[in-house]
């Protein structure tokens, strides 16, 4: 694939994130490497099974009830050949059931939308919700949050041949997608208020209305858009560095439930023995070229 300046400018900004540029394209998760870290990660023993309602219940059930998406090839990719789900968020949604049930394969998958994820944890359809779900006030107004467990900055992404738009500054009278339910809109707000704003329901349906033309530029998590040049297929590059705040992904969970202890408590756990790091090396750095792992964020 031919690296635009464009593109070579944003991999600096992800040198800084990430420690590496982003060069490598369109390579395949290490399937075996995947399933077999989810087949080593930690189990709780029944004590801190016992102790926690959120986690207690999940036993019981013998079932954990995950809402999360399959169409984020980083995060989270369901393989078809073998019906089996990887990438980041996935690894760590199954490292979780592993932690609770002993076995990283006994979860219920719901496909949830960024306009679906808080209420599928209202209605009780789920136990808990991991896709690249940013942490904002909104949101925890009506579910509780565990985490961070990854941070991310908005990013812009635009076709390979467009020299138009080099960053944010330039996307005023631009017709631009972004996701329904995300902070993409809020972002927009803020630093492009000029855009003309089109909302789409999934990232798929973001990333195709740009490739048809129907849209000038997608704008959303930075992690996200690196899913699509991880595919390889050379039609997309990034257009400037990343942007705006720090978006901190958290783990949704049923307002008030005590399963953010117990999450958290998790998420301690793997960061501390290594296998966040071993995760992001074979979903994301592996993939991406990044080689120097990033430090994860601080977890209350």
């Amino acid at each position: 694939m031919w690296i635009s300046s464009v593109l070579k400018a944003s991999a600096v900004a992800l040198a800084v994130a990430t420690g590496a540029p982003l060069f490598a394209q369109g390579t395949p998760i290490n399937a075996a490497a995947f399933d077999s870290l989810v087949a080593q990660g930690p189990v709780a023993d029944a004590a801190t099974i016992a102790s926690n309602k959120w986690a207690s219940k999940i036993k019981q059930a013998g079932t954990l009830r995950l809402g999360g998406t399959q169409t984020s090839n980083l995060f989270s990719q369901l393989n078809e050949k073998d019906g089996r789900i990887r990438g980041f968020d996935a690894g760590l949604a199954q490292l979780l059931t592993r932690y609770i049930l002993g076995d990283g394969s006994r979860y219920r998958f719901t496909q949830v939308t960024s306009s679906t994820r808080e209420q599928v944890l209202i209605n009780d359809q789920v136990d808990m919700v991991l896709a690249t779900y940013s942490i904002t006030p909104a949101r925890a107004e009506k579910i509780s949050f565990a985490g961070p467990y990854y941070t991310s900055q908005a990013g812009v992404l635009v076709k390979a041949n467009n020299k138009a738009i080099q960053s944010y500054n330039d996307l005023a009278g631009k017709k631009t997608a972004t996701q329904a339910g995300s902070t993409g809109p809020a972002i927009l707000a803020q630093f492009a208020p000029k855009a003309i704003v089109q909302e789409f329901q999934t990232h798929q349906e973001a990333v195709d209305a740009l490739r048809q033309g129907r849209v000038d530029a997608y704008v959303t998590d930075y992690t996200l858009l690196l899913n699509v040049l991880s595919l390889g297929t050379g039609d997309a590059q990034l257009a400037g560095a990343p942007f705006g705040p720090q978006d901190p992904y958290g783990v949704g969970l049923p307002k008030g439930s005590d399963g953010v202890a117990f999450v958290n408590a998790f998420l301690k756990k793997i960061e501390a023995d290594g296998t966040w790091a071993r995760l992001w090396t074979v979903t994301i750095g592996q993939r991406t070229g990044s080689t120097n792992v990033p430090a994860p964020p601080a977890v209350p």
